[in-house]
């Protein structure tokens, strides 16, 4: 009798292990190893205290030769000898299309950009005048490894997004401007748009809208826009969205300037009580503010907004850009169900357009001010964080390839010592950093 109850306790252990292991094992299967019952991107999202994690969710949900999907906001890519890297959809990268040449546009576009005068006659009165003569000379403190392109370029579109797919950003978010409207030194590239959104599908990167204070913008005008880009572009494979959070995967949409319109206008786009709201229509969003003041946090949430971001790479330019301030917006933000989205750069230096502001430049440091920035994002727990900028030259904020360069009369800024990707490997380590923390903080 004895020897019988100690082979039932022995059996009993056994298969107690038995069914223990075999938990653990399916524990760390992921749905994208084909164990859910949702379709691949439409994972039940884990809850974070009492809120949905809002992470993005890629819209091309079946995976394509030679292509596996993997986390809902991560994209493996795969190359003939295996996976090759990974880029990130909550890497979100400011983008510019208002470059040109003789060769494509007829003339130089931006390259020539005027020099701004200073609003203070007395200021603006010390220091040059005029604009700048391309090739050699550019509206820039630094100099692209492809010259002054044209944006209408297929063969710069294709690099510029092999270059963003190498730093592992998912997103393009693309400066945006309405048929037959412009920059006030530019001229109209919405035509442009579609050869962007292809390039980018080529290469597994989304594209997402960055709407620009264009004369005669309204909150009605802006529901036009809106309408016009998801009708036009909502069905192509690299448009963007999201997944909010009440679970709808929606469009994201930047607006800049956001503040010069009264946050009691955009509540009649952006909240269900508004006389033409984009609430619950086929047209709603995932809409994202810029926070320049303190006050605009609150103006923000009163607009319907679902959002801010800080946009500006200069540390302490604006009470938004400030590093120091961004756990408490963070704060607010995660009080209020709004998303931040904090704004890094490598740098800033724009005196090659505004020669009067240099006390807004900020060194590169050899890629130390880049980490710090990046730090600071990370240390506040963003869903998302955008860079700014890939390649707004003027500002210097690029991290597009930039290779040294001097004239008689000008020194460009360069990478030196490091090579002209330094700004790609930096931005693909922090992205993968990024995913690793947030796996953590979901625990």
């Amino acid at each position: 009798m004895t020897r019988l109850r100690k082979k039932a306790c022995v059996a009993l252990f056994l298969f107690t292990l038995f069914i223990f292991g075999t938990m653990m094992g399916l524990r760390t299967l992921k749905p994208s190893d084909g164990f859910s019952d949702l379709a691949p991107g439409m994972e039940l999202m884990p809850y974070v205290g009492d809120r949905i994690d809002r992470r993005p969710v890629p819209n091309d949900v079946v995976g394509s030769v030679g292509q596996s999907r993997g986390a809902s906001d991560t994209k493996v890519v795969f190359s003939n000898s295996g996976p090759d890297h990974s880029i990130f959809y909550d890497i979100h990268i400011f983008y510019y299309l208002w470059y040109g040449t003789p060769q494509m546009d007829g003339k130089y576009i931006h390259w020539d950009h005027a020099l701004v005068p200073h609003w203070d006659p007395k200021i603006a009165a010390s220091h040059p005048k005029g604009g700048h003569t391309p090739p050699d000379d550019i509206a820039s403190s630094y100099y692209p490894e492809l010259g002054p392109y044209s944006s209408r370029d297929p063969d710069v579109l294709e690099s510029h997004m092999a270059q963003i797919e190498a730093a592992a950003a998912g997103v393009v978010v693309l400066s945006w401007y309405p048929p037959g409207v412009a920059d006030d030194h530019g001229e109209p590239s919405e035509d442009l748009v579609p050869a962007v959104m292809d390039a980018a599908h080529r290469h597994s990167i989304k594209v997402a809208f960055h709407i620009q204070p264009y004369k005669g913008r309204t909150d009605l005008s802006v529901h036009d826009n809106i309408k016009y880009i998801i009708d036009k572009y909502g069905q192509h494979g690299a448009f963007y969205r999201f997944r909010s959070n009440t679970g709808k995967v929606l469009p994201l949409f930047y607006i800049y300037d956001s503040y010069l319109t009264p946050p009691e206008a955009w509540a009649e786009l952006l909240t269900s009580r508004g006389s033409h709201s984009l609430r619950g229509t086929p047209y709603d969003g995932i809409f994202v503010a810029l926070i320049v003041e303190e006050r605009h946090k609150h103006d923000i949430l009163a607009g319907g907004f679902d959002g801010m971001y800080t946009y500006f790479a200069s540390n302490g330019f604006s009470f938004g850009s400030s590093h120091q301030n961004w756990k408490a917006i963070k704060a607010f933000c995660d009080g209020n169900n709004l998303l931040f989205v904090p704004s890094v750069g490598p740098g800033y230096v724009d005196t090659a357009v505004r020669p009067w502001n240099n006390h807004n430049t900020r060194n590169r440091v050899n890629g130390r001010y880049y980490d710090t920035s990046l730090q600071a994002a990370l240390s506040a727990r963003p869903e998302v964080v955008t860079i700014t900028s890939f390649n707004e030259w003027h500002e210097g904020t690029q991290i597009e390839r930039a290779v040294p360069k001097k004239t008689v009369t000008r020194l460009y800024l360069d990478y030196k010592p490091h090579q002209p990707e330094l700004y790609l490997e930096l931005t693909r380590k922090w992205a993968e950093q990024f995913h690793k923390e947030k796996e953590q903080w979901l625990l």
